[in-house]
């Protein structure tokens, strides 16, 4: 959790913070600001705070990418199985349509 850095002209390798992390209660309580940012709510909870590394806290890894948590597989899947569903209601409001128009044909 803690940053270091390479200042120029120096050798050493100088301490610049540490990272603080924080969990919420309610994750979902949290309001979402846009750009990735939350603020806490009374929904949410308070912050407990911690550092990477401590029981119940991530750790925090130099030259890692975080690995994808959406299953494209099963994402495709339910993107099909939508596309479906809305032909199929498409189809129930055409046909709705269709004996709407002949019924009305039929009253002239």
């Amino acid at each position: 959790g803690q940053v270091f850095a390479r200042i120029d002209g120096q050798t050493d390798l100088q301490l610049l913070g540490q990272l603080q992390l924080a969990n919420f209660s309610n994750e979902a309580g949290l309001a979402p600001l846009g750009d990735n940012l939350f603020q806490e709510t009374a929904a949410s909870g308070p912050a407990n705070v911690g550092v990477p590394g401590d029981p119940g806290f991530a750790t925090i890894e130099q030259g890692y990418l975080e690995s994808s948590n959406v299953d494209p597989v099963k994402e495709i899947t339910e993107l099909i199985s939508a596309q479906r569903a809305y032909e199929m209601n498409s189809k129930v409001i055409q046909a709705a349509d269709d004996m709407a128009s002949v019924v009305s044909k039929n009253i002239r």
